[in-house]
């Protein structure tokens, strides 16, 4: 059976002084859960690349989620996508998006999968001439002008009873994540 790549994002990994995580010895954890093979990490903020042939998808959330409570008390979400869906992710993205780096700051809020998309975009508040909020597949996209970034209501996500069931990449880092994914397809 050929290995699924997998994107894994955790939740408030190294942000803010909380949860912190050496993603050296994230990796170590997780390529002992057995699960998984050819774990690597993406720069300090809980994004993990693997392959694993496991086809129970809640089993591996399941085994990941345990193994990081155990040894880091770590409990928040566990995102799990598959190389096709960042993908799409991508693909989805509004027309633009992510275009003009120099006028806006590009964010994607990622859905844990028990979420609808349109359904949560309209819970999130947006600051008009400031905030645009668009719903794709799993995932939301959200921009705001870099001259009027104090005034995005992006940070009142954080007091929303929704923001456990999320978790929020900027475009730069989706985009390489979608790059290290295709590679680890290639080496298969």
């Amino acid at each position: 059976m050929k290995p699924t790549v997998y994107v894994l994002l955790l939740r408030g990994i190294n942000v803010g002084g909380n949860q912190i995580i050496r993603m050296a010895d994230l990796k170590e954890v997780l390529s002992r859960t057995g699960l998984m093979e050819d774990v690597e990490t993406y720069i300090q903020s809980g994004n993990v690349l693997f392959t694993t042939t496991q086809t129970d998808r809640k089993l591996l959330s399941d085994g990941i989620a345990q193994a990081l409570k155990e040894n880091f008390g770590y409990q928040s979400g566990v995102f799990l996508f598959t190389s096709q869906e960042v993908d799409s992710i991508i693909s989805s993205a509004p027309q633009g998006f992510g275009s003009s780096p120099d006028l806006y700051r590009y964010d994607v809020i990622y859905l844990d999968g028990l979420l609808d998309a349109d359904d949560i975009e309209k819970l999130i508040p947006i600051r008009q001439g400031v905030d645009q909020l668009n719903s794709g597949n799993k995932a939301i996209y959200f921009s705001r002008l870099i001259s009027e970034a104090g005034k995005s209501y992006l940070s009142k996500i954080v007091s929303l009873p929704l923001y456990k069931s999320v978790t929020v990449r900027n475009w730069n880092t989706t985009v390489k994540l979608q790059v290290l994914a295709k590679g680890k397809i290639a080496h298969d």
